[in-house]
């Protein structure tokens, strides 16, 4: 069965469990009508479908290579960028001011949820180029502005962000880049990046850097550096690209899994570079860009779990070992997880997103606080999810699922990272129980007294999946309460467990909802209150019991 773009679900949810209809009553986004909505998915999931989808084999099987200085992508990417690029798919939620289409981030966050279904590899390209835009809207100069922004739209130029040193990943403040006054208003920019997703490509006429670089006599630490723009082609007079930058891809990562998109190893060797925002404030501005990567990346794992489930239906259907495999009870149970957890995930993440959209367009400090405790919720849990599901999906497989030409495990390859990059879980974890908790929980507090409400309006219609639900967000009250008050390193040993319950309340708060407005979709938020809900004890159970015990094994009580 061919991959098909979740365009009902995502309507579902934005009509009905979190509705987008609030954020298209704002005067920002006025234009976010029912029938612009509809359009956009039907065309975004037809692209999806039609264009990207069958190139998911030819990525993996067909890598993107570095020849003569220059990155070659896999068959069929240039073609297909092409298509997204004309469309005006890279712009979707960029300024309208610059030539974007100026709609809510949360038809973006859909878009990226189908076009990761699709080919993940490929949308990255997209994707990274979005948080730019976003980066420069926020950070950069006008004369920036004006001059790659509409670029970028245009989807003729595109965007990368790098940050990560072999000496300097999580640590950024330990990056030694350099940055050296040139006299002129530019920059030398020297230093050596890793993992820069999409470095270079021949599918684009120019690839703009956003570099992480310190100042000389900058301060340690983050607070000394500062981010510059640093294009693969210096711009000429007309804004067209000219004389080639002191800048090259030293090699290609051999990795796990993403092989159609490429993850260079860059080195700026005295390349002319622009500031971006004030200087020693390039953490700041990066963050722009990181914020929205880091919802964007949730959904990533999202979009993957729905192919990978997609193509686990389809083999459980048509295998037959005594009767069609989805008629045995454990191969029910795994695809009704995995459909329930997605669901989940994915309301998650467009509840996330509609927080950011009306934060934007009211400036009210409560939407923007909810966005802020939902980003590392919905990117950890969708990552999660996104792992989860792929694993599943190679289980109902059975062996055929550990053979490559299946295409089961790529999804498995692919999707593995997004647990890793834009922020490891754990760090999203340690975010949410440190920074997210610094307002003493009102913004948790507020959105659980949400699902509590909720609950209890639907006991009359589905008591008992209501009084359950209801219970779960209880006890994530109470011991919100308690994480409140200990210490930091108590926080972090129970921080992942603690996500993941949170997750786990807001799923089934997400399933009743939904349940409530369609009887059919009972029987799915079944599934997930009673089978995938319980779970979330547990994970409180171990949030509770602190550092101490991991504190008492000494490095050579962990030896062999």
């Amino acid at each position: 069965m061919a991959y098909r773009s979740p365009v009902a679900d995502i309507r579902f949810i934005l009509d009905k469990v979190v509705p987008l209809a609030p954020v298209a009553q704002t005067a920002r986004f006025a234009e976010a009508t029912g029938e612009t909505v509809e359009a956009v998915l039907t065309e975004a999931g037809r692209l999806c479908d039609e264009v990207m989808a069958p190139l998911l084999r030819a990525g993996d099987l067909h890598p993107a290579r570095l020849e003569n200085g220059v990155v070659r992508t896999s068959p069929g990417f240039k073609e297909a960028y092409a298509q997204i690029a004309e469309g005006q798919w890279v712009a979707i939620a960029a300024p309208a001011d610059y030539g974007g289409m100026g709609l809510p981030q949360t038809l973006c966050v859909a878009l990226n949820d189908m076009m990761s279904g699709a080919n993940l590899a490929l949308q990255l390209k997209p994707l990274l180029t979005q948080g730019q835009i976003e980066a420069l809207e926020h950070h950069a100069s006008e004369e920036i502005k004006a001059l790659y922004i509409p670029k970028l739209i245009s989807g003729a130029w595109s965007g990368t962000m790098n940050l990560t040193e072999a000496q300097a990943g999580s640590d950024v403040g330990a990056l030694r880049s350099k940055a050296e006054p040139k006299g002129d208003g530019t920059y030398a920019i020297s230093g050596q990046k890793i993992f820069i997703s999409w470095g270079d490509s021949d599918m684009v006429d120019n690839v703009c850097h956003l570099v992480l670089a310190r100042l000389p006599d900058a301060a340690p630490g983050t607070k000394g550096i500062s981010l510059f723009m640093v294009p693969k082609f210096l711009p000429d007079a007309a804004g067209n690209p000219g004389a080639a930058n002191s800048l090259k891809v030293v090699s290609l990562e051999h990795k796990m899994g993403l092989h159609g998109s490429p993850t260079c190893v860059m080195a700026f060797e005295g390349a002319t570079g622009w500031l971006v925002g004030d200087p020693g404030k390039g953490m700041a501005a990066m963050f722009t860009m990181m914020n929205n990567a880091r919802l964007a990346v949730g959904v990533q794992g999202i979009g993957v779990a729905e192919g990978a489930y997609q193509k686990a239906l389809a083999y459980a259907q048509e295998r037959v070992q005594f009767a069609p495999i989805i008629e045995h009870a454990d191969v029910r149970r795994m695809l009704a997880e995995m459909r329930a957890e997605i669901f989940a995930a994915r309301a998650i993440a467009l509840a996330c997103a509609v927080a950011l959209d009306m934060g934007r367009a009211t400036g009210e400090a409560d939407w923007t606080a909810r966005a802020a405790l939902l980003t590392p919720i919905a990117k950890a849990y969708g990552t999660d999810v996104g792992i989860w599901v792929a694993d599943q999906g190679i289980q109902v497989h059975g062996g055929m699922g550990f053979v490559e030409e299946t295409g089961a495990a790529q999804y498995l390859r692919d999707v593995r990272v997004t647990a890793i990059y834009e922020g490891t879980n754990g760090i999203q974890a340690m975010d949410l129980v440190g920074r997210k908790m610094m307002d003493e929980g009102r913004a948790a507090f507020r959105l659980l007294q949400e699902v509590e409400d909720a609950a209890k309006a639907a006991r009359e219609t589905l008591p008992d999946l209501a009084e359950a639900v209801w219970q779960a967000a209880e006890t994530m009250r109470e011991h919100t309460e308690g994480l409140i008050a200990r210490d930091a390193q108590d926080r972090f040993a129970g921080a992942v467990p603690y996500l993941r319950a949170f997750a786990r309340v807001l799923g089934a708060h997400y399933h009743l909802q939904a349940a409530l407005a369609d009887a059919g979709r009972a029987k799915l938020a079944a599934v997930y209150i009673r089978r995938i809900l319980p779970q979330a004890e547990a994970d409180l159970a171990a949030a509770r019991a602190g550092a101490v015990d991991l504190f008492a094994l000494s490095p050579d009580d962990l030896g062999v």
